[in-house]
């Protein structure tokens, strides 16, 4: 059984005792939901527990945005002021600021294939009847697509409706169970996350993926998330054996879980 915390709870004492070998400790965390409100900046008091964090365990971030979305919300320094930074799921990898890594889904998956999916997604949400559509449904980035029904040039307000709409409407579930039977030799995961949008990514390269770059350097590796239940964006992570999961509720939640689960055992 993994050494799994949630919501407070103990992991085994085996695992605990194996782990006591050196005290290498990494805290890696999700960001929206996790240090800051979705899509807004960490405040003052989440850098200043941060910035304490960072003086006794490692500290890394592991977030499905790209970098600028990632630095928007953590500082525009956000890739060096953290020991490791791994944006879109560890697609891009950062140690101190310096690149270790780029992983590209295009070239992964192909221009015919990414074409057939992305006229696909359009033609869907075209014929999508919600009660309000923007613009830039489909995001492309390094790793991954990003998916929004609504569009992400949505404002905070319709941004903060649609999240409402949809907890109810299932929008968002019910375009990724199509994807997944429409293109299902394409071998792809498809991971709700944030507010109003799902990410579109070769099957293995969720959260998980970042861990090869500091699995062999740890003893014990503590991951904290809100978007820990299955088909969330954090669920693959938070279930990995190589991790210690929590799952969080707010940035408030998640300094009181570091400071039970780490901070009060140094």
């Amino acid at each position: 059984q993994r050494p799994r915390q949630d919501q407070g709870g103990q992991p085994n004492p085996t695992a605990m005792a194996k782990r006591q070998k050196t005290g290498k400790i990494l805290a890696l965390f999700d960001v929206d939901g996790t240090l800051t409100v979705p899509r807004k900046q960490a405040d003052d008091v989440m850098h200043a527990f941060m910035a304490d964090l960072r003086k006794k365990v490692t500290v890394g971030i592991v977030g499905g945005s790209d970098l600028v979305k990632i630095r928007e919300q953590l500082g525009d320094q956000a890739e060096k002021d953290y020991e490791y930074l791994f944006s879109e799921n560890g697609l891009m990898a950062f140690k101190h600021g310096a690149l270790l890594k780029a992983t590209s889904f295009r070239e992964h998956l192909g221009e015919a294939k990414l074409q057939k999916l992305i006229n696909f997604i359009l033609i869907y949400v075209a014929n999508l009847d919600i009660p309000v559509k923007r613009g830039t449904f489909v995001e492309f980035r390094n790793g991954m697509l990003n998916v929004s029904p609504i569009g992400r040039n949505c404002s905070q307000e319709e941004r903060d409706e649609f999240e409402r709409y949809d907890a109810g409407a299932g929008v968002r579930e019910k375009m990724v169970k199509v994807l997944q039977a429409q293109f299902a030799e394409y071998e792809l995961t498809f991971s709700v996350g944030g507010q109003i949008s799902f990410d579109v990514f070769p099957t293995g390269w969720d959260k998980t993926y970042c861990l090869q770059f500091v699995e062999s350097e740890f003893d014990e590796i503590h991951f904290f998330g809100d978007k820990t239940y299955k088909g969330g964006n954090d669920h693959e992570i938070f279930e990995s054996p190589k991790t210690i999961g929590h799952t969080v509720t707010s940035p408030e939640d998640t300094r009181r879980q570091v400071t039970e689960a780490i901070l009060n055992k140094l």
